[in-house]
């Protein structure tokens, strides 16, 4: 972004959304002024193959223009830049990267990866806004935002149609500002014409796995996401990376238990649990599949057997036969009948929820 004389505002703010999200975007830009003296960034999860029209949804909510950034295009004052289909959103400074780098939290684009960038990019004039969603993606790249002298806001879990991800970043960052979705939208236009703070060190951090906005702006062909040599990030940890297979490093992050691999996937210990889980059933499954093939073919060769009068082969083909089709329907029970730990579970609710005040809140 261009400089302007005097200090700056808070004209970085910084969106994340999933379930529900597109709802509460619609509502929110729709109570923006025309003349919004900062750039808007969001990120909504959704599927990778998706067609995202969300920039035209907005654009058609409010006054102020929605586009899907180009990678390196610059940051100007008055746009929301909404993070294209199965692209992470990140910001260095005055420009904007769109690249596929590794999946955080089991997503891409993920919010804690536009969050982070852009507290290192621009420390205390960035606001970040987490609003409905499942799951946990956006606390730590919060706690990252308040920890370079940034403001927190949520939407109140209570007024959201998903509340795992406003109660997670409540739970675990200490928020600026809950509001109620009618509120957000004059709450941000105020926000961003207070002056900020002066930029200050985090009290603690570690080396960004996604990029280096202190660097040069990488050209496109190149990957943005590899660790090289630099530093890890902590120890290291007993768990593979689901996606590549590689060690991953543990680190904590706003409170939570986080996992890097020298890739660059990252997960908060809930996504890595989930993750886990799911390659888990995809095992299975695959099992049930090698089960029933080897009985089939076992049978096969067990009628073959028994034409040509090799009664004692045909028998045995026969027992592995019949003890693959036992296995395949002992999987394909437990598969179907008995559900897989935490399923339908919630891991991020809080079994006694609390209720947040209404409307805005310091």
């Amino acid at each position: 972004m261009h400089a302007e004389e005097g200090p700056a505002g808070h004209d970085i703010i910084v969106i994340g959304a999933s379930a529900g999200g597109v709802e509460s975007l619609r509502s929110l830009t729709a109570r923006l002024p025309a003349d919004l003296p900062a750039a808007v960034f969001v990120v909504q999860h959704l599927a990778p193959d998706a067609t995202s029209v969300l920039p035209r949804i907005l654009s058609r909510s409010g006054p102020v223009p929605a586009v899907h950034p180009a990678d390196g295009q610059e940051i100007r004052p008055g746009t929301v830049y909404v993070a294209p289909p199965n692209r992470h959103l990140a910001l260095v400074p005055g420009r904007i990267r769109v690249v596929a780098g590794p999946k955080e939290n089991r997503h891409r684009p993920s919010v804690d990866v536009l969050f982070r960038t852009a507290a290192r990019a621009y420390g205390p004039r960035v606001v970040g806004v987490v609003l409905s969603g499942s799951g946990d993606d956006g606390t730590a790249g919060l706690h990252e935002i308040k920890q370079r002298g940034g403001l927190a806001v949520v939407q109140d879990p209570t007024d959201a149609l998903c509340a795992s991800m406003p109660q997670r970043a409540m739970d675990s960052v200490q928020v600026d500002y809950c509001a109620f979705l009618s509120d957000l939208g004059p709450l941000l236009a105020r926000l961003c014409r207070e002056p900020a703070p002066p930029a200050k060190a985090p009290s603690n951090g570690g080396g960004d796995l996604m990029l280096d906005p202190d660097g040069p702006l990488a050209a496109p062909e190149e990957d943005p996401s590899d660790v090289g040599d630099r530093a890890i990030p902590g120890p290291l940890a007993c768990f593979s990376c689901p996606h590549c297979h590689g060690h991953l490093w543990e680190t904590e992050e706003g409170g939570l238990l986080r996992f890097r691999c020298r890739t660059g996937h990252a997960y908060s210990a809930e996504s890595l649990l989930e993750e886990k889980l799911e390659g888990l059933e995809s095992t299975l499954w695959a099992a049930v599949n090698v089960f029933q093939e080897s009985a089939a073919l076992a049978t096969r060769m067990a009628d073959r057997s028994q034409a040509r009068g090799h009664d004692l082969m045909a028998r045995r083909l026969s027992e592995r036969a019949r003890e693959a089709q036992e296995h395949a329907g002992l999987l394909r029970e437990l598969l179907t009948k008995a559900p897989l730990p935490y399923d339908g579970v919630d891991l991020a609710a809080d079994p006694q929820p609390r209720s947040a005040a209404g409307g805005v809140s310091p």
